[in-house]
């Protein structure tokens, strides 16, 4: 088994003791996401150097690959994934309000939808906050039963909140996690200044300042930024 983590549960009722430390724990985390990332498009003075995919924008680094991953029902950009050091991230950027979090309701929905594939799901206090931990059963492509074992982290800005999925080798190894810890940190959030209702995603775009994929495959790393690539069609888990 990979995660060795406290099952998800439901708990009783919290005490109003219980309800202040956790609102202390929010408000720590905030206070680093300021500190250390990701950012908001305000509080960064020159973007020139990212890549701009709208409500989302990411600092190249060399040997980074990036997909825009389209939703089956309506053929909408929905997510920005990063693939680096074999490992992925999934980025996805919502609407939110000032004074609520949207990761409890997201995460009690991403833990049903995983206990309804048959998976198993845990939880674990994170740089950001509570993190969940999940393995997802999946069929693999010799036709043999497995599972993929992902990483889900909700990071909350203002006016805006960011779900972070991950998967790949940063699952399981030190140095490739702190890679793509390190790349999510890195990002920009762009809620804009339009009116939005709570858990509204924001849209997505394709860069403008990005390049066109070389042809020669061993001249990936060296050649930043890229066009990114227009992702298969996916179905988001939560």
């Amino acid at each position: 088994m990979i995660f060795k983590r406290k099952k998800a549960q439901d708990h009783p009722a919290a005490e109003p003791a219980d309800l202040e430390q956790a609102a202390g724990a929010e408000e720590e985390a905030t206070g680093k996401r300021q500190l250390n990332g990701p950012f908001d498009y305000k509080d960064v003075e020159n973007t020139d150097d990212y890549l701009d995919f709208g409500s989302i924008l990411v600092k190249p680094v060399i040997g980074l690959k990036v997909r825009m991953d389209v939703e089956q029902s309506n053929q909408r950009v929905v997510a920005v994934s990063l693939e680096i050091a074999e490992s992925r991230v999934q980025l996805m950027a919502f609407s939110a309000s000032k004074s609520t979090s949207l990761w409890p309701g997201i995460s009690d929905k991403i833990k049903e939808d995983i206990k309804s594939q048959n998976g198993e799901i845990y939880q674990r206090d994170g740089e950001y906050g509570q993190e969940l931990l999940a393995q997802v059963p999946q069929q693999l492509p010799d036709g043999r039963a497995g599972h993929v074992a992902l990483r889900f982290v909700g990071i909350d800005g203002p006016r805006w909140f960011l779900r972070a999925v991950i998967g790949g080798a940063a699952i399981g190894d030190e140095e490739a996690a702190k890679t793509i810890d390190d790349l999510l940190r890195s990002v920009i959030v762009n809620r804009g200044d339009k009116p939005l209702p709570p858990q509204e995603l924001l849209p997505l775009s394709v860069p403008t300042n990005a390049q066109a994929r070389p042809a020669e495959p061993e001249q990936e790393e060296t050649q930043a930024p890229q066009r990114p690539e227009r992702g298969p069609e996916i179905t988001q888990i939560g």
